[in-house]
């Protein structure tokens, strides 16, 4: 009860943010900003005034379509703030900037791999070692399995290299300055790099809800598929549960509204874990100029409200 008195005295607010490269976006109710510091040391700030669309509409605010909405924006979000960084930190790269052409070739190349390795060889690698095509719970609990191992051997792959190092510092550094802020303390580096890098409302954490949630979302649509037609093939799999990941991920985004407030619940903390588990590989230790970067990002993106807003416990009531 003194828990639950606590919290509701809390003001509710939802911040968050991604690394970038040699920086930080941070997204804040109304606006977002990135800071990034170039080769000469210098930190550049880009802030852009935002309202989601979740907030405007009646549609886009319920159960799960919310999520659909949150997923998408926060894609094109991270997908622009992370050009403007590499622009800023790697301005000799950004001078070789390939054409449009080029860069809608290499996004369908980075859509196709990443369908390949987590979408069509989990389910063709249970197909070929399996003779359970028709037990649609334990042929996705196989397929789940796979792909939840081919993800952690990716991020284990990519955390050797150097740049990603990097980027994984800087994540870690989001996370700390968004715990300094929500604490109620001073928000600094000193303070900041007293807290943890492994944060509840994580993207990987939402990754790893959405690989758990594709393995009973697709268990129930495959027993659908089998009612109707009768069997099922790889092909028909595929065809279905592409075009259904959006559902997937709104399902999850309302799993990770419920375990991030429910951090006294046993089961919740639990299922939380393994995402808590895969950050010791996605954010790191980062320096006390990565963390200065981080608070130059939370700054600017509220901006005049800043002193108004600091100082408080907040709650991600909001999420």
């Amino acid at each position: 009860m003194k828990h639950l008195l606590l919290t509701l005295m809390k003001p509710s607010i939802l911040v968050g943010g991604q690394a970038v490269i040699e920086g930080v976006m941070m997204r804040v109710p109304g606006a977002y900003a990135t800071a990034v510091r170039d080769p000469e040391g210098n930190v550049h700030v880009d802030k852009h005034v935002f309202t989601s669309r979740v907030e405007t509409s009646a549609f886009w605010k319920r159960p799960i379509l919310r999520g659909i909405m949150a997923l998408f924006e926060s894609m094109k979000m991270g997908m622009s703030t992370l050009q403007w960084s590499v622009d800023i930190a790697m301005p000799e790269e950004a001078e070789k900037k390939p054409g449009k052409l080029a860069n809608i070739f290499s996004m369908l190349f980075a859509i196709g791999l990443a369908v390949s390795m987590f979408v069509v060889a989990p389910l063709w690698m249970t197909t070929w070692l399996m003779d359970i095509e028709r037990e649609a719970f334990f042929f996705n609990l196989i397929s789940g399995c796979f792909r939840i191992s081919f993800f952690i051997l990716y991020l284990l792959a990519i955390s050797m290299m150097k740049d990603v190092k990097r980027l994984f510092c800087y994540h870690g550094a989001e996370h700390r300055v968004v715990f300094n802020f929500e604490s109620g303390k001073t928000v600094n580096i000193e303070n900041a790099q007293s807290f943890p890098t492994h944060h509840p409302r994580c993207g990987t954490s939402f990754l790893f809800i959405v690989l758990l949630s594709a393995i009973l979302v697709f268990a129930l649509i495959d027993t659908i598929i089998i009612a109707i037609f009768g069997e099922i093939t790889i092909l028909y799999r595929i065809a279905f549960h592409l075009p259904l990941m959006p559902l997937v991920a709104g399902i999850s985004y309302e799993i990770i509204k419920i375990t991030a407030r429910k951090d006294k619940n046993l089961f919740f903390r639990a299922l939380r874990a393994p995402g808590l588990w895969l950050q010791r590989i996605t954010t790191q230790p980062p320096d006390d100029e990565m963390v200065d970067v981080a608070i130059t990002a939370l700054k600017n993106a509220f901006g005049d409200k800043y002193n108004e807003m600091a100082g408080k416990k907040y709650t991600a009531e909001a999420i």
